[in-house]
């Protein structure tokens, strides 16, 4: 062997040596990550429930929570209550329509209060379990955050080929209204629990906030989803998503980041909802405002019509911190396989088609604008990304309160079509 290939084989155990000293130190970094993340809630626990679902509840001194962990609120004082109660008063809502309704729905629940409460002073937060966080590939960091986007192309109902920059990786069977200036916003969402085809996807139903440009947007949003590969199974659960920047770098679902700040020890965020309704049965409501205090900017998100779970701090958003310029409600499904062949089958609202009772929808339906009175937006349009797999329908006529019907069952549908 000549000096040429000894010189050839050093340099190729040199390459090597690196490679796996960047590789063990890269798994070692990673690892110390998830002992961080995994360990934080068991080491700031006041009292541990462990629900029946699966889910370990850590009850968290309120001041020891992650949201404090952000750059931006080590200085920030708690807000315990919204500085005026009268902000979400439901005088402003439809009363006829809404006693008339109420007796025929069922609020919803969550399964870990069967087994315990949290004290006051504490908040209750879903533990991560060690296994989810190692199975996350990525930097910790992202862990939580919505994924990349790419664009698609759609189909519109009037069967125009559309390239859709503002739909990556997702679609989504909305009623929007803009426009105008908003403070806040309501709806009493119908909860399902729809099959979500691959580990990596997801589909939930919400009302979301949103300011500013596509690719740097501002947003806010709480609803119920089924997520797989952030919580580890397929049920129905209570969520809230933020993000200051369309989620490059900033955001995070429930409180997996340093962002929201809790202040309700009776509400989990991510916990599972208790009772889905079945075919004939009374529907299961989820009721939840999200409402801007004119004093302090703080985005307020309040459960059913009497918990204050908690609030995005103004200071974590730019222009959000003064108005939303856009409110959404309805569904989204997250699928990489979104406006590519073979479609994910993953279902939106309940799999059904939005045109009756048994689909998707949400009803009393609200915002907030400068007057800081709930009411039923002046302008609203239905928009769906796919209109082949997921559909709209607003039904106004002849009602008191007008719902929205949304989703469907995905490639499930028409096959030939939504593909």
């Amino acid at each position: 062997m000549g000096e040429r290939g000894v010189l050839l084989i050093i340099k190729w155990i040199i390459l090597w040596f690196v490679l796996v000293f960047y590789g063990v130190s890269s798994t070692s970094r990673h690892s110390t990550e998830v002992h961080k993340q995994a360990n934080y809630y068991k080491k700031h626990a006041v009292k541990t429930i462990q629900s029946e679902d699966g889910d370990i509840i850590d009850c968290i001194n309120i001041h020891k929570q992650p949201a404090f962990d952000h750059p931006l609120l080590r200085n920030h004082k708690i807000q315990m209550m919204p500085s005026h109660e009268q902000a979400m008063d439901l005088k402003s809502v439809s009363n006829n329509s809404t006693k008339k309704e109420k007796p025929n729905m069922m609020l919803t629940s969550q399964v870990w209060r069967k087994n315990g409460t949290c004290p006051y002073g504490t908040v209750p937060i879903r533990r991560i379990l060690r296994k989810q966080l190692h199975n996350y590939k990525s930097s910790i960091d992202q862990f939580g955050r919505k994924g990349p986007s790419f664009p698609h192309h759609y189909k519109t109902p009037n069967e125009d080929d559309t390239s859709n920059a503002l739909l990556v990786n997702r679609s989504f069977a909305v009623l929007i209204t803009e426009g105008f200036s908003y403070n806040g916003a309501k709806a009493d969402i119908k909860v399902w629990n729809p099959y979500v085809e691959h580990d990596d996807e997801y589909s939930s139903s919400r009302i979301a906030l949103k300011t500013g440009p596509y690719k740097n947007y501002e947003s806010i949003e709480a609803g119920w989803i089924v997520n797989p590969s952030l919580y580890g199974d397929k049920q129905t659960r209570i969520y809230a998503y933020w993000t200051a920047d369309g989620s490059n770098m900033t955001g995070c679902f429930d409180l997996l980041c340093p962002g929201f700040v809790q202040t309700s020890n009776e509400v989990a965020i991510g916990g599972v909802i208790q009772s889905i309704p079945v075919p004939g049965g009374l529907p299961w409501i989820l009721t939840l405002y999200i409402v801007r205090d004119t004093a302090t900017s703080n985005w307020w998100l309040q459960y059913q019509e009497n918990t204050y779970i908690g609030y995005w701090p103004a200071e974590l958003f730019g222009g959000l911190s003064m108005i939303a310029e856009s409110v959404q409600w309805g569904g989204e499904v997250y699928s990489s396989r979104v406006g590519h062949p073979g479609h994910t089958k993953t279902e939106m609202g309940s799999g059904v088609l939005g045109r009756s009772e048994s689909s998707g929808w949400t009803k009393r339906m609200r915002i907030r604008d400068n007057s800081l009175v709930l009411k039923y937006p002046e302008w609203v349009s239905p928009y769906t990304t796919d209109y082949d797999c997921y559909n709209v329908v607003l039904i106004w006529e002849y009602m008191i309160d007008p719902e929205f019907h949304f989703g469907g069952p995905g490639k499930g549908w028409e096959r030939w079509r939504c593909n």
